[in-house]
């Protein structure tokens, strides 16, 4: 009977379930708002347990820089398929696959004492040059085989590279611009399930863009458009509470933000926030008179009690 109702319930976060009637019936208006884009989201059931996955859209509220990771470090560099690349004559036996290098034809000769020395000189010479024409498989991951190699690269190879790594919002790591801040409100997006913590898609969404800052110093907070602010706790599962806020990013959206710079917004506040400093000051005027008013109640109040224990004190005497 117990684990009949544990079924029926879905987790959002720690302590805090929801049934899972209800939950489909979101799911449903979420998917039904996303009709025919890639937002929608799919459900299956995995051991009786209800899997729900898909895109999240997660804007960008940053205000400090955030560091890029140097891309593709410590690894070797793979030999692309394009046969104009740098490395196409490594196969030597191959047909068809790359141009064949042509061995030196190198002629000893039996030398004197006196032209030995500047033989050796011309000889080194030829051998070195040798070995700068022959392609080399190896490259060290210093900051000059890094130029070395990108203008080596044909635009397929560079574009292949680019691939292999997200933008953020067109822009590509480089090393003149690999500390930047994100545009404000620009959007950007993950592929999650249900079942994933708020702390895992953090370190999912940085690993995407090679970001070198810790998941620790970043939060997700949703926001509305009245101003409320509310932080989800590492133990919460964003893809869920997405679903429950409603599918419309005109009236809530899930930012990433600073955990040190941000603070919640509570409803009672937020619904200030939007007012002009004039009609605030009026509020707080209003206010200061009916706390006045208040306060000038209570004194008549106690001061009746007063005089009224007085007199019976009097009466007693």
């Amino acid at each position: 009977m117990g684990d009949s109702q544990d079924s029926n319930l879905i987790p959002v976060g720690k302590d805090k379930y929801i049934p899972k009637n209800e939950l489909l019936s979101h799911l449903k208006t979420y998917n039904l708002y996303y009709e025919g884009q890639n937002l929608q989201l799919r459900c299956r059931e995995e051991e009786e347990e209800l899997i729900i996955e898909g895109l999240l859209n997660i804007f960008w509220g940053l205000r400090r820089p955030i560091r890029l990771q140097m891309q593709d470090t410590n690894e070797r560099i793979r030999p692309p398929p394009s046969s104009t690349s740098w490395h196409s004559g490594c196969n030597i036996n191959a047909e068809g696959t790359g141009t064949n290098l042509k061995i030196p034809d190198i002629t000893i000769n039996e030398l004197g004492d006196n032209d030995k020395d500047g033989e050796e000189g011309t000889g080194s010479q030829s051998i070195k040059e040798s070995e700068e024409d022959t392609p080399q498989l190896m490259r060290t991951k210093s900051d000059a085989g890094v130029r070395r190699r990108a203008n080596l690269r044909s635009p397929s190879d560079v574009g292949r590279i680019r691939r292999q790594r997200f933008s953020i919002n067109g822009h590509y790591y480089n090393h003149k611009t690999s500390v930047f801040t994100p545009a404000y409100g620009s959007i950007t997006n993950v592929r999650i399930n249900s079942t994933m913590t708020t702390k895992q898609v953090l370190k999912l969404l940085l690993n995407k863009f090679k970001i070198e800052n810790s998941a620790d110093e970043f939060a997700l907070y949703i926001l509305h458009t009245s101003g409320e602010k509310h932080k989800l706790k590492c133990t919460d599962y964003p893809l869920t509470v997405r679903i429950l806020q409603g599918p419309c990013e005109q009236i809530s959206k899930v930012f990433l933000m600073e955990k040190d710079l941000e603070e919640e917004v509570t409803y009672d506040v937020a619904q200030y926030i939007k007012f002009e400093m004039p009609v605030l000051a009026s509020f707080v005027q209003k206010m200061k008179e009916e706390e006045d008013r208040e306060v000038q109640k209570l004194i008549h109040k106690y001061s009746v009690m007063k005089a009224v224990m007085q007199q019976r004190l009097q009466e007693l005497a």
